[in-house]
């Protein structure tokens, strides 16, 4: 299946039906009078993040979306039916945006969660409804309500507790296919990886999800090579595992490049926790694996940890490391959840004003 993370489609809710003008004539029946029927409500377009959903490929091919009109109103003060709801499935971690591509219309975070896009118009009334006193057989209805439309962006941004990040060929596709059971291409060629990978990694029985993406270099933020749009997909993560592949002559200016293009994407990326590991240090000798970590580590002002991905050594010391900031970022989750549910139920139960 095709990755597509962003995509711009056309959405309408669906009109109001008209009211009914009608007059009930029936054989032996004295008083007749108005009888037209409402018009129906128009449907409206619904957004449901869905689970089994992971890209937008299928916003490709259909790129209008428009919700059924109301049905008209009829005599015998029937009232149109309603027009059905048209609700359009997404991947969790979508968000909705405004056709200016920057207000955030809902983030589409939560498995089941609906989003209200365009509601339906509402129907017109029907002659019935402006008989009165001094009106006595009106001869008008109301036209239904339009519905709303508009263009609407969806970008997908991959739900991960870690982020993958370093220049091609550090390793990356690499470590994630050793920790997970993911199986992304891998090659001895720059930006083999073209689109984010997720894998599910197990540490001390507890489970997080690993996102790969594809390599940055230097210049990234004004386009050169992939550029760095994949970023918007480590976003949510707890903690970036930034990866410097060992063979390289001078590691402190490789981590201090990659630094500079978190720094350049956003204030957010910039203050994103950071664990740093020196890759592929089974194709050194001790003296030097020691040598370029301490020039490492004085560079960033950080620990460093020395693995090798294609060895398996030195994995589960990273790994913890790791999982400490996602286990906080979740601790502080849930105390945010459980506030809040505290405090919903103390203003249940507080005494009336």
């Amino acid at each position: 299946m095709k990755f597509l993370d962003q995509a711009k489609i056309f959405i309408k809710s669906g009109d109001g039906g008209a009211g009914c003008v009608s007059f009930r004539r029936e054989k032996y029946i004295e008083f007749g009078g108005p009888n037209g029927g409402d018009g129906g409500k128009g449907g409206s377009v619904y957004f449901e993040a869905v689970e089994n959903l992971n890209t937008l490929i299928d916003f490709r091919y259909q790129q209008h979306f428009k919700a059924q009109k109301g049905q008209n109103g009829m005599g015998s003060q029937m009232t149109g039916a309603k027009g059905n709801d048209l609700v359009i499935k997404i991947p969790v971690g979508t968000e909705i945006v405004a056709e200016d591509g920057e207000t955030v219309l809902a983030d589409m975070t939560e498995p089941g969660t609906r989003f209200l896009a365009a509601k339906g118009g509402d129907g017109g009334r029907g002659n019935m409804q402006f008989k009165s006193a001094v009106n006595q057989a009106p001869r008008y209805a109301e036209p239904g309500w339009p519905g709303q439309e508009m263009w609407v962006w969806l970008r997908l941004k991959v739900i991960a507790d870690v982020g993958l990040v370093g220049l091609p060929n550090a390793g990356k596709s690499t470590f994630l296919s050793v920790v997970t059971k993911a199986r992304p291409k891998i090659a001895d060629y720059p930006f083999t990886t073209l689109h984010p990978n997720l894998g599910v990694a197990w540490v001390d029985d507890y489970e997080m999800v690993i996102a790969d993406i594809p390599g940055l270099i230097e210049g990234a933020h004004e386009g050169v090579g992939l550029g760095d749009r994949f970023l918007k997909h480590v976003e949510r993560c707890a903690v970036l595992l930034h990866l410097i592949d060992a063979s390289a002559e001078d590691v402190a200016a490789v981590y201090k490049s990659i630094r500079r293009e978190l720094d350049l994407y956003s204030d957010k990326m910039a203050q994103k926790p950071e664990v740093i590991a020196l890759n592929k240090t089974d194709s050194l000798s001790a003296e030097e694996t020691a040598e370029k970590i301490k020039v490492l580590e004085k560079a960033s002002g950080k620990k460093v940890f020395a693995i090798s991905a294609v060895a398996k050594t030195g994995l589960l010391p990273v790994l913890r490391e790791v999982s400490g900031f996602v286990t906080r970022d979740r601790r502080k989750l849930d105390d945010k959840e459980k506030h809040q549910e505290e405090e919903n139920v103390q203003k249940m139960w507080s005494p009336l004003d």
